[in-house]
């Protein structure tokens, strides 16, 4: 009898393409019977809840995953029934896979057929919330339901429409719910159906409170003292915005002040609406810019996430207004997140996740928060798919199902290839409500002549380990000095390099050490100008004061296909203005690199962003540099952005110097050959040594996972995860749904860089200097050292084990 069922139900339904849609029925058709295809395929654990044997809640567990799911089951129609999965919340069909899996179990029960032909009929009535054809809350009466709660449930919910709850009616219904309990008549209503009310009305409550509060808009008076520094009224509409809300996407052109807009709206919101738990989640190279981003304009304190678990458990049990945290580490730290209970949730470079089925893109919608806010200043780079899951993020009902979406915006070919996208001013009229974004075209008049932002990024752990080998050189030059108030010409010169030497290390290992290349900011650099070079007609000088800089953001660039010039001393003289003519007239040429050859005589006003990749000594210098586009001819404001590695020297640079002029800027940038001082002049320089290097302030390094992740981040291929599998996404997909190894990489590669890591920790340990490296811990009771070794992420790691498998199998002769 079973194999006739199958050979029988093989022949009335075939087996369906995910990927290809039949021509003879509609999508609506083909994606449920995706899920009744997958769903009566599945071995999940079924557990009943209720007495009855088939209306009941279920309890649906996968033993794969280890996630359950609460099922309600009272109808065979879509949307009869109900699941507390994330596809069925979203996806408008009115079923998924758990309840196709259900119904199926429960048909081959015996009396299933009667029961479902006689219905669902409880004593009791139900308020619930249905999520076919969009989320709406309905009304089932019961058996024993009073004819005066029929009455009065008539006056809310329309019965021609199945007894759905009538629009700007959410406000009645508590007095409803109130007066059917006055009745004796037992009315459930369900969680999901509630929170939904729950949040229409906060929604409307809020705007009120904000039109009360702000009544004159973006220039309300109140809101210019709102922070330590005036909001432009374009930010002021946008912090505003957020908060109308509650759960937006800032979608700004770069350089328009995206950060000030979200600190701004979570100020509002901490003042007026009681939230006192923010969580920044950033990458981790913007970690300690948004910590000093929030002291400069709300005066508030914030604690950057760093160590391991053990020491972010410690972290999350602190009772802070704000913590900062970067992608990596969200999966491993959603409990902590989840029971912190953060209110506002601020997603930085949200395009920087750019494969939305990554581990860390997971991990983020699993963020419950009542308040979301998204920045991005390239929400839709290639794909509809990448906007689509940020809004999910922001809003998951906003755009619909995926499912629908593309199939009514997307232009495929005969093959089914995607070729296009069509009707997308549908999609932006959709997402109005919760997506704001201005261009630099639009706001130009309120845009300040000149915007300087120093970003601060983080050192690798090899950086570091150069950075502080040669700071360990200036203590000891330094402490010389203070005893014998004298420094020989030998000093002077061992003093002059290892300053050089701390400068250099700053930027990249490269510029010490060209077989390597460990570092943050030319990363950083390729991942601003993805931003900046969405508009063509833009173009970005990028100045450091070495040509090995210029090297490595070469390669970025010529990964990217950016076309550029490099511009430095040794270009011979007849050859430079064909340079910069190309830069100016060649549409194709987006980026002028310079060295400070370059910082007088040139005009790059066809540039409006200038970006330092190291910092002078000299002020002198560094406005010599601005003024190649900062000058008469300029149309647009200009954006000047300083990269400043944190807890180095450049950081003493920037707080203790201030760039006033020194004595010393000769030396350290290459302006005169003279490098013998004394008397008052070395006194003056030496203060200026002790100071900036005394005041180079805390910081993190970045791990060698970390740093990968980061390099995978800024070409777009973050690692995705297989065993965090989403349910039933697009097209009723599961398990193997994985991203496409990346087969072709080299596994050497992370290993070879561990073990130079791992010898350079035990030449540290063997010279006693147990401080100057970040694997080496000190134990100061015993005097003892123990090593301490990050390893790379599972993926990259299973493929270094099957390299080294090989590797042993072809040393055994295999």
């Amino acid at each position: 009898m079973k194999a006739k069922r199958n050979t029988s139900k093989s022949i009335k339904e075939p087996r369906l393409s995910r990927t290809h849609a039949p021509a003879d029925i509609t999508p609506v058709d083909w994606q449920r019977a995706l899920r009744r295809q997958f769903g009566r395929e599945q071995s999940f654990d079924l557990e009943c809840l209720g007495a009855e044997p088939f209306f009941s809640d279920y309890r649906i567990g996968n033993p794969q995953s280890k996630s359950s799911y609460r099922v309600a089951i009272r109808g065979l129609r879509p949307g009869d029934n109900f699941c507390s999965c994330p596809d069925y919340a979203t996806n408008e069909l009115g079923t998924c896979k758990h309840i196709e899996f259900t119904l199926a179990k429960l048909e081959k029960k015996r009396g299933a057929k009667a029961a479902f032909a006689r219905g669902y009929h409880p004593q009791f009535s139900e308020l619930y919330l249905r999520n076919d054809s969009g989320r709406a809350i309905h009304f089932r009466a019961g058996m024993d339901c009073p004819a005066a709660v029929s009455k009065a449930a008539a006056l809310l919910f329309d019965e021609s429409r199945g007894w759905v709850l009538r629009e700007n009616c959410f406000g009645e219904l508590g007095r409803f719910v109130a007066a059917v309990a006055k009745t004796g008549h037992e009315l459930r209503a369900y969680d999901d159906a509630l929170d939904f009310v729950a949040g229409q009305r906060d929604a409307e409550s809020r705007v009120a409170a904000l039109d009360g509060l702000f009544p004159r808009g973006a220039n309300d008076p109140s809101l210019k003292k709102l922070l330590k520094a005036p909001l432009y009224a374009y930010q002021a509409e946008g912090a505003l915005f957020a908060v109308r809300a509650g759960r937006a996407l800032i979608g700004d052109e770069m350089g328009l002040g995206k950060t000030i807009q979200a600190i701004a709206a979570a100020e509002i919101l901490a003042r007026h609406f009681g939230v006192s738990k923010v969580l920044v989640i950033c990458p981790t190279s913007l970690k300690y810019q948004w910590q000093s981003e929030i002291a400069r304009f709300a005066g508030r304190e914030s604690r950057v996430l760093t160590g391991g678990l053990v020491q972010r458990q410690k972290d999350y049990a602190l009772d802070d207004f704000c913590k900062i945290t970067n992608y990596e580490k969200l999966k491993s730290d959603l409990d902590l997140i989840t029971f912190w209970a953060p209110e506002l949730v601020i997603v930085d470079e949200a395009q920087r996740v750019k494969n939305w089925n990554t581990i860390a893109a997971k991990a983020l919608k699993r963020i419950d928060s009542p308040y979301a806010i998204v920045l991005t200043g390239t929400p839709l780079e290639n794909k509809l798919e990448e906007l689509i899951s940020i809004v999910q993020f922001v809003d998951q009902h906003r755009l619909g199902p995926t499912w629908k979406l593309l199939h009514e915006h997307q232009v495929k070919d005969e093959a089914g290839r995607v070729t296009g996208y069509t009707g997308l001013e549908k999609i932006g009229e959709t997402l109005a409500p919760v997506m704001i974004r201005r261009r630099k075209s639009e706001v130009l008049q309120q845009l300040p002549e000149r915007t300087d932002q120093n970003l601060l990024v983080p050192m690798t752990e090899m950086q570091m380990i150069l950075h502080q080998e040669n700071a360990d050189i200036v203590v000891k030059i330094v402490q010389r000095w203070r005893r014998m108030k004298f420094l020989s010409d030998t000093d002077q010169r061992r003093l002059t390099c290892a300053l050089q030497n701390m400068r250099m290390s700053c930027n990249s290992t490269y510029l010490l050490d060209q077989e390597t290349d460990h570092g943050v900011k030319a990363d950083e650099l390729a991942a601003l100008l993805d931003g900046l070079l969405v508009q063509p007609e833009t173009k970005t000088v990028v100045f450091s004061q070495w040509t090995r800089t210029h090297d490595i953001v070469i390669r970025r660039l010529e990964a990217r296909g950016i076309g550029y010039v490099s511009f430095h001393g040794g270009v011979p003289s007849e050859k430079r203005p064909a340079l910069i003519e190309r830069f100016r007239d060649d549409p194709g040429c987006r980026v002028f690199l310079s060295t400070d050859a370059g910082s007088t005589g040139l005009n790059l006003q066809h540039a409006s962003t200038l970006v330092n990749m190291d910092l002078p000594w000299n002020p002198a210098i560094l406005e010599q540099r601005i003024a190649r586009i900062h000058r008469m001819g300029q149309k647009r404001p200009v954006q000047i952005v300083n990269f400043v590695s944190k807890g180095t020297i450049e950081e003493g640079m920037l707080s203790v110097l201030a760039f006033k002029r020194s004595l010393a800027a000769g030396i350290l940038d290459g302006g005169t050959g003279e490098i013998s001082l004394g008397g008052s002049r070395l006194n003056r320089f030496m203060k200026d040594v002790e100071n900036v290097t005394g005041h180079m302030g805390e910081g993190e390094a970045v791990s060698p996972a970390e740093e990968a992740g980061n390099m995978a981040s800024a070409s777009g291929t973050e690692p995705v995860s297989a065993d965090d599998k989403t349910d039933a996404g697009v097209e009723a997909r599961e398990a193997d749904d994985v991203a496409p190894s990346q087969a072709g990489a080299d596994p050497w590669g992370p290993l070879l860089q561990i073990g130079f890591q791992l010898i350079s920790a035990l030449k540290t340990a063997n010279d006693g200097a147990t401080s100057s490296h970040p694997w080496i811990e000190h134990d100061p009771a015993t005097g003892s050292c123990s090593l301490k070794v990050p390893l790379p992420p599972p993926e990259r790691a299973k493929k270094i084990a099957d390299a080294l498998s090989v590797l042993a199998d072809a040393l055994r002769g295999k």
